[in-house]
């Protein structure tokens, strides 16, 4: 077991150092100027650009650029950004929060709810079946973008039922205890979570449902109700094991939701998370910035990877190799 941990570690590695090249020159190779916008913004002069190009390093050779990009990501420094004038890891710190509050409870709800309805529906079949595939088809199919601005119209707007946009009400009192912030957090959380799981949801319930099906017919099946044991224990104790492993994988792939979220989803309903910010330095070519927030979601589809390979293991140990 440990040897099997230690290769997969040293394939993490060698990954993440692959994606770090790999994103730092692609960054490079993008067309634009990091220095545009600001020129644009703030009209500065050729001397004062020419002072901006030497502080962020954009005036030196390539192969310079790169060694002290790897220099400072093995101190843990990922820079300044270019269009906030500060260090890339305390915007990210500042905005990590807000990500993975709105994340965990996407991902809680997505995995939690869609694996359990999608494992009701393999046993369950008929019209319930039938019409929870077609929920979830439909959803599956649905722009989150589009049904989130169906949502902050209709349910923000029209019928005021919930807030619109932001994280925070900046209304609320200062003197305000802490159970009636966190219900102000809870509210303004409920559209853009509702939006994010209800078109994830989709994917993970026919995912877990043709593997369900699949582990029903399986002779071990067969077997349990040959020994006389009931269809509860049959269905959740046996058939449900079996069948996580295509959800196992998909929770790994779908783990930088926890950061990144959805660009798009962030933007409309204002959410400060690392998605909005990440589609900031976008357009601003914020190189430091975008490499961040980059090689974040990068290190988390590899931990995700490697979660899932451990998640096999404690499901079934004959995937692990001597």
């Amino acid at each position: 077991m440990g040897r099997w941990i230690a290769g997969r570690l040293a394939q993490a590695i060698v990954t993440a150092a692959v994606a770090s090249v790999l994103v730092f020159f692609l960054m490079r190779a993008a067309p634009g100027d990091p220095l545009a916008r600001l020129s644009e913004d703030r009209q500065l002069t050729a001397d004062q650009a020419a002072v901006l190009r030497e502080r962020y390093g954009l005036d030196a050779p390539l192969a310079t650029q790169f060694a002290a990009f790897i220099g400072g990501l093995l101190r843990g420094d990922l820079g300044t950004s270019i269009e906030h004038g500060r260090p890339v890891t305390a915007l990210l710190g500042e905005r990590l929060p807000a990500s993975l509050l709105l994340g965990g409870t996407v991902l809680f709800f997505t995995f939690g709810l869609g694996a359990w309805l999608g494992a009701v529906q393999a046993i369950r079949r008929g019209a319930f079946d039938r019409a929870l595939g077609a929920a979830s088809l439909v959803l599956y199919a649905t722009p989150s973008f589009w049904l989130a601005l169906v949502l902050a119209w209709l349910v923000g707007v029209e019928w005021r039922l919930l807030p619109a946009a932001g994280m925070r009400d900046p209304f609320l009192p200062g003197d305000a205890g802490a159970g009636e912030r966190l219900a102000d957090i809870a509210r303004h959380l409920v559209l853009p979570a509702l939006t994010l799981a209800a078109v994830n949801i989709g994917a993970t319930m026919r995912y877990q449902r043709a593997a369900m099906l699949e582990a029903l017919e399986q002779p071990y099946i067969g077997a349990a109700r040959v020994r006389g044991l009931d269809d509860h224990r049959v269905h959740w104790r046996h058939a449900w094991r079996n069948a996580l492993f295509p959800v196992v994988t998909l929770f790994g792939l779908w783990l930088p939701l926890l950061v990144a979220g959805s660009v798009f989803v962030e933007k409309i309903f204002a959410w400060p998370g690392l998605g909005a910010l990440a589609a900031d330095a976008v357009a601003a070519r914020d190189y430091p910035l975008l490499m961040g927030a980059s090689l974040l979601v990068t290190g988390l589809v590899i931990v995700g990877s490697l979660l899932a390979d451990l998640a096999y293991t404690a499901l079934d140990p004959r995937v692990r190799r001597p």
